[in-house]
């Protein structure tokens, strides 16, 4: 019997397990991929997250590993509208680190591996899931064998498409904004530096960040989902709205993607929970959803550990952390849907009105208000 099975092995997974294995917890990871992917759509984790990195001994790490971006310039048809700088988000993360997903989910299961070795089981798929009074058992196949979990409480850290939410028949309501965007990573030909780029035009916005090994990836808004666009198509499209060049025969990454916005009915049933993407997606414009998960992880845990030393199953806990966990989760969607507003298309007699409003949220008074709604200060307990 485990205290803890938790079924996802991605980066919201990994860092719950590390955090249940340093409380001395019994656990299990199921991770349906044989082997970590290697497409990073998720780069950029803020202050509270690398605060939380710090409970199992990985924000150093991360922090080596990463760029520190301290600041961002926002530039307008007619040249630079303003800087917005991170020196106030935090006393010891006064930035945004950015850290492609694959090499932070490398991290997490390197931690995962010192405090808890052979915790995670890659090529497992999970088949059935069946509560009973006093735990739950998920059925899964492993190497073509049938193999049964016993677990007190599972925790389902899935995804998106979430199997775990499917089998406990939670509705997931939402929908797929308007807002497409295509994306690659490109050597850094730019002066920016370790500075972040938005760049709004008439045509949409264009987004830029500093990746290691002196990199950058760029996210162009796109009229329309363009899953056929090459290389060439995102460094033509750059250089006609920014200026720059990119040099498209070096691009090691193309992605086009929709965004979209669901939430979970409830993110507990029974000694079931769901945490991350598999209970709320969030647009990815703005960077919140893997650091949302994990301050799900974080809120769960103090719950998972104390629901095993009890003798009865008390779930309203678990009903008041879903309560909370979906606020916040409304409030970062809230958050997605102004930063892709503010990306959108205008015709040229409304961009000078978009920049005024944009220079205003810059001036001295409200810009550290801002740089903390951006890097997400708002999650943290008051």
């Amino acid at each position: 019997m485990l205290d803890i099975l938790i079924v996802g092995g991605g980066p919201v997974g990994l860092f719950l397990g590390c955090l249940l294995a340093q409380r001395g917890l019994s656990i299990q990871i199921l991770e349906r991929r044989a082997a970590p992917s290697l497409h990073s759509r998720a780069v950029g984790l803020h202050p509270p997250a690398l605060e939380l990195f710090e409970r199992i001994g990985a924000a150093h790490s991360a922090v080596q590993a990463g760029v520190l971006v301290r600041s961002g310039v926002l530039r307008g048809p007619g040249g630079v509208v303003g800087e917005l700088s991170f020196a106030g988000v935090s006393a010891r993360y006064p930035f945004v680190l950015v850290l492609p997903q694959h090499d932070t989910e490398k991290l997490l299961e390197a931690r995962l591996n010192e405090l808890a070795p052979h915790s995670l089981r890659r090529g497992v798929s999970v088949q059935s899931l069946t509560q009973k009074k006093e735990s739950v058992a998920v059925t899964a196949l492993e190497d073509g064998a049938e193999t049964t979990f016993q677990a007190r409480l599972v925790v389902g850290a899935d995804g998106r498409r979430s199997l775990i939410r499917s089998l406990l028949n939670i509705a997931f309501q939402g929908h797929t904004y308007p807002d497409t965007y295509l994306m690659g990573d490109f050597p850094d030909t730019t002066a920016y530096g370790s500075q972040a780029l938005l760049h709004l035009g008439p045509g949409g916005i264009v987004e830029s960040f500093p990746l290691p090994g002196q990199r950058r990836r760029w996210v162009a808004y796109t009229s329309e989902l363009r899953p056929d666009a090459s290389a060439a198509d995102l460094s033509a499209l750059l250089a006609e709205r920014t200026g720059l060049h990119v040099p498209a025969q070096e691009c090691s990454m193309l992605s086009a993607f929709e965004t979209r916005r669901h939430v979970a009915q409830t993110m507990v049933r029974a000694r079931a929970v769901l945490i991350g993407d598999a209970a709320h997606e969030v647009s990815p414009i703005g960077g919140q959803g893997m650091n949302l998960g994990w301050l799900d992880a974080a809120a769960l845990t103090p719950l998972l550990e104390q629901a095993v030393q009890q003798p009865a199953f008390d779930p309203r806990p678990f009903e008041q952390f879903s309560a909370a966990r979906l606020r916040a989760a409304r409030r970062a969607a809230q958050q997605a849907e102004i930063n892709m507003w503010l990306g959108r298309p205008l015709t040229p007699l409304l961009i000078p009105a978009r920049e005024a409003l944009m220079r205003g949220a810059l001036n001295p008074v409200s810009a550290p208000k801002l740089a903390n709604l951006f890097t997400m200060r708002w999650s943290l307990p008051a």
